[in-house]
Parts: C-alpha cells; structure tokens; sequence
C-alpha cells in the first residue's frame, strides 16, 4: 500500500469526466479528495451536467465546474468533438472518465490530454491510453472504483477519504426566510421519501408519515426533502401528518436544500441522492434499502446506520418490485427506524 505521504507532489493539470447521478457525484468527492492530498498545487477542472454543480460548489478540492453541454442520452458527437477542442487550450496533463459510456471518453480525446484513465467500459481503447478493466470483486463499491481510478494501475486502494461537503448556513438562513420560517430552535428531523430510480427503492409514505408523527410529538420539526419530481410523494408524507412538515419537495434549488439539510439533527432517507448528501454533511443518518444493495453504494458515513432485510429477492436492482410485493420495505416497520433514531 502506497502512503499518501510518501507520493511525491508534483502539480498536475486533471479533468475528471464526472457522473450524471447526484449521488455518484458525491461519492467522486471521495477521488477529488485523494488527488488534493497527493497533488495539492494541482488543478481539479470537473466536466459535469449542469445540475451536478451545485454540488460541485460545496466541494472545495474543485477549482472549476465545466457544464457538459449534451442533452440527457444524446451521442451528440459534434458538441462532444467541439468541446474537446476548446478544451485543448487549457493543457490538462491528465484526464479521469468516470462514467463508463463510449461517448464519455471523447471530449478528453479531441482535448489531446496526454493520459486518459478509465475502465474500459464500451470498448474505449484508443480513446483511452490508460484503460483498466474493473475487477468488481476487489472494488466492490463505487467509491472503490472511483478511488482507483486515481491511482496507478496495480496499485492497492489506500484509505479513502469520505465525501465531506460544505455548507453555508447564511444561504440556509436565506432560504427560510423565503419559506417565511426562521432557524430552527427545536431538533429537526429531515425526511426523504423520494428516489429517482424507482418506487423499489422507496419506503412507503406512510411509513413516512408514521416516523413524522411521532417526532412531531417528541417537539420536533419535520422538514420534508425532494426534488419537484418527488412533490407527490413529500405532498403524501405532509399529508399523512395533518399539514405540520415544512414540505420543501420541488420547493429548494439543490445548493439550498443542502444548505438545509446539514441543519438537520437526523435524517431518515431511501438510498438515494439526498441520502449521500446527508452522509456527507456528517448528519445522523438513518439509510433505508429495498432493491439495491447496500454494499455497493452505502453512505460513507460513522454516522450513519443501514436497515435491510435482505430478503432472499434482494438486492434486485429494479425500479419497480418484480414480484408485486415490495416486502423488502413494507416489512421495515416504521417502529424499527425509531428505535434506530433513539426514539
């Protein structure tokens, strides 16, 4: 194992390719982190989706966000091919590709960036020079496989280092008062019932609800997390608690809502985008999984606790129960997630 202080420091122009998930974007903190120790004269660009940056502007080992101007799921070969040639001036010694798509390689390509490093993926060879083929069984989680792609090849992971993110409390205070509240004077538990991928990775709102109630009852104050794809699901949690949340689902702009959440005194949270951001913001974290598997992607977080059943069907990976019975979360009652509170 090779030591962080025993890598000589030499500065280094890197462009990471980075991911289009918010979660994984988090968990790219954890290879920035890495190449800031090694390299701490370096320069860490990130090429990402718009909507990442707001997360990459609480990441302080990034020097800049670079928009990724292609719409979700397009080739766009042009744009890709373009951007790669104007990127060409700024003279990055090395470039990182975390996603593992063909197109994800070709900016860095056209940019002439001495060495690109990734996993090898949809047969990128020549777009790569430093293509890794993924041994899943030794870098069983994303992060893992972030990390390594930092390192040279053949080298043994060193201790990671978790995401930690930045928050900004007068952005946070800002943000109530546009909701017309003020900092909390009472503990706040921040829910998150909503997941991107799929209703398999969702506990039940009211299973949601039931947890609220019962904070609400102890003097706390519920504040509910989503994005406006998850107003439904927050609009049914606010429900179930006679209106007494403070909804935020499709309310905040991802830089407030984390601002809010590392405010928070514990989250309970479905594997999910938030549940990443709540792990890096060190908050106490309740992590709920049904269809995927918390050995791949767990919160990189002491304070954190994981419940599964782990049910013979599970993890599935599928965004909706194969078998029609959700039991890898109906069977998690709301009783054993209070007792993971403290309640």
């Amino acid at each position: 194992m090779i030591s962080v202080s025993s890598v000589v420091n030499s500065p280094i122009k890197f462009l990471v390719v980075g991911p289009a998930w918010i979660g994984d974007m988090v968990l790219a903190q954890s290879l920035f982190r890495l190449l800031k120790q090694r390299h701490p004269d370096s320069r860490l660009d990130v090429l990402a989706p718009a909507w990442t940056h707001p997360l990459l502007a609480r990441m302080p080992e990034v020097d800049e966000a670079i928009a990724a101007p292609f719409a979700h799921g397009k080739f766009d070969l042009g744009v890709r091919l373009k951007l790669g040639r104007d990127l060409r001036a700024r003279g990055y010694d090395r470039a990182i590709v975390l996603p593992n798509s063909w197109k994800s390689a070709l900016a860095p390509w056209a940019a002439r960036i001495p060495r690109r490093t990734g996993f090898v993926g949809e047969l990128r060879y020549g777009l790569l020079n430093d293509a890794r083929r993924l041994d899943k069984q030794k870098l069983p989680r994303t992060v893992d496989r972030f990390v390594a792609l930092g390192l040279d090849a053949g080298e043994s992971l060193p201790e990671i280092p978790s995401p930690r993110l930045k928050a900004d409390v007068d952005n946070a205070r800002a943000a109530l008062a546009r909701l017309g509240r003020d900092l909390p004077k009472t503990p706040v538990l921040a829910l998150c019932p909503g997941a991107e991928y799929g209703p398999a990775k969702r506990w039940p709102a009211e299973y949601f609800a039931e947890v609220a109630n019962a904070k609400l009852a102890q003097g706390w104050e519920v504040w509910l997390f989503g994005s406006d794809k998850d107003a439904a699901i927050t609009g049914a949690v606010q429900a179930g608690t006679g209106g007494r949340c403070l909804d935020l689902g499709g309310r905040t702009a991802l830089t407030d809502a984390i601002d809010l959440m590392a405010l928070a005194t514990a989250v309970v949270t479905n594997d999910s985008g938030l549940m990443h951001i709540a792990a890096a913001l060190d908050c106490r974290l309740v992590a709920l999984y049904g269809s995927s598997d918390p050995r791949h992607t767990p919160p990189l977080s002491a304070n954190a606790t994981l419940l599964s059943l782990s049910l013979p069907c599970s993890p599935c990976f599928q965004r909706e129960c194969p078998l029609g019975h959700l039991k890898c979360l109906k069977d998690l009652h709301p009783a054993v997630v209070l007792d993971a509170l403290g309640a």
